[in-house]
Protein backbone atom coordinates (compact mmCIF):
# COMPACT_ATOMS: atom_id res chain seq x y z
CA UNK A 1 0.00 0.00 0.00
CA UNK A 2 1.37 3.58 -0.80
CA UNK A 3 1.74 5.93 1.86
CA UNK A 4 -0.55 8.73 0.11
CA UNK A 5 -3.02 6.01 -0.35
CA UNK A 6 -2.73 5.20 3.95
CA UNK A 7 -3.12 9.23 3.94
CA UNK A 8 -5.82 10.07 2.05
CA UNK A 9 -7.75 7.42 1.75
CA UNK A 10 -6.94 5.14 5.13
CA UNK A 11 -8.78 1.64 4.68
CA UNK A 12 -10.73 1.64 7.94
CA UNK A 13 -12.52 4.52 6.78
CA UNK A 14 -13.18 3.64 3.19
CA UNK A 15 -16.97 1.72 4.43
CA UNK A 16 -18.74 4.93 4.55
CA UNK A 17 -19.96 7.42 2.51
CA UNK A 18 -18.95 10.10 3.89
CA UNK A 19 -15.21 9.94 5.86
CA UNK A 20 -15.13 10.80 8.90
CA UNK A 21 -13.08 13.96 8.89
CA UNK A 22 -15.07 15.31 6.09
CA UNK A 23 -17.98 14.90 8.46
CA UNK A 24 -16.23 16.75 11.61
CA UNK A 25 -15.36 19.35 9.26
CA UNK A 26 -18.41 20.27 7.44
CA UNK A 27 -19.78 20.41 10.83
CA UNK A 28 -17.19 21.96 12.72
CA UNK A 29 -17.16 19.79 15.35
CA UNK A 30 -14.82 20.85 18.65
CA UNK A 31 -11.45 18.81 18.45
CA UNK A 32 -12.87 16.85 21.45
CA UNK A 33 -15.87 15.54 19.51
CA UNK A 34 -14.25 15.14 16.14
CA UNK A 35 -12.13 12.69 17.89
CA UNK A 36 -14.82 10.68 19.36
CA UNK A 37 -16.42 10.53 15.96
CA UNK A 38 -13.20 9.31 14.48
CA UNK A 39 -12.00 6.55 17.02
CA UNK A 40 -15.96 5.32 17.17
CA UNK A 41 -15.72 5.15 13.12
CA UNK A 42 -12.70 2.90 12.55
CA UNK A 43 -13.30 1.01 15.86
CA UNK A 44 -12.83 -2.59 14.74
CA UNK A 45 -11.48 -1.90 11.81
CA UNK A 46 -8.43 -0.01 12.14
CA UNK A 47 -5.03 -2.59 13.41
CA UNK A 48 -2.66 -2.22 16.03
CA UNK A 49 0.60 -4.43 15.13
CA UNK A 50 -0.47 -8.25 16.00
CA UNK A 51 -3.22 -7.34 18.14
CA UNK A 52 -6.52 -9.06 17.82
CA UNK A 53 -9.31 -7.56 15.80
CA UNK A 54 -11.59 -7.40 19.49
CA UNK A 55 -8.25 -5.57 21.05
CA UNK A 56 -8.10 -3.09 18.69
CA UNK A 57 -11.86 -2.03 18.75
CA UNK A 58 -11.35 -2.17 22.40
CA UNK A 59 -8.28 0.44 22.05
CA UNK A 60 -10.51 2.76 19.73
CA UNK A 61 -13.62 2.75 22.31
CA UNK A 62 -11.33 3.24 25.07
CA UNK A 63 -9.91 5.97 23.33
CA UNK A 64 -13.05 7.92 22.46
CA UNK A 65 -14.18 7.22 26.12
CA UNK A 66 -10.92 9.25 27.82
CA UNK A 67 -11.98 12.15 25.11
CA UNK A 68 -15.45 12.21 26.50
CA UNK A 69 -13.99 12.01 30.19
CA UNK A 70 -11.66 14.85 29.29
CA UNK A 71 -14.76 16.61 28.04
CA UNK A 72 -16.31 16.14 31.10
CA UNK A 73 -13.64 16.93 33.66
CA UNK A 74 -13.71 20.62 31.21
CA UNK A 75 -17.61 21.11 31.85
CA UNK A 76 -17.33 20.07 35.93
CA UNK A 77 -14.12 22.98 35.63
CA UNK A 78 -11.31 19.76 36.70
CA UNK A 79 -8.25 19.87 34.90
CA UNK A 80 -8.99 18.32 31.54
CA UNK A 81 -6.52 15.26 32.03
CA UNK A 82 -7.46 14.21 35.99
CA UNK A 83 -8.85 10.26 35.72
CA UNK A 84 -12.54 9.97 36.47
Amino acid sequence: MSTDKIVVQPDHYQRYAVEPITFIMQNSLPFWAGNVVKYIARAGHKQYGDLSTTECEKIDIRKAIRYCEMRLNELDGRQITDER
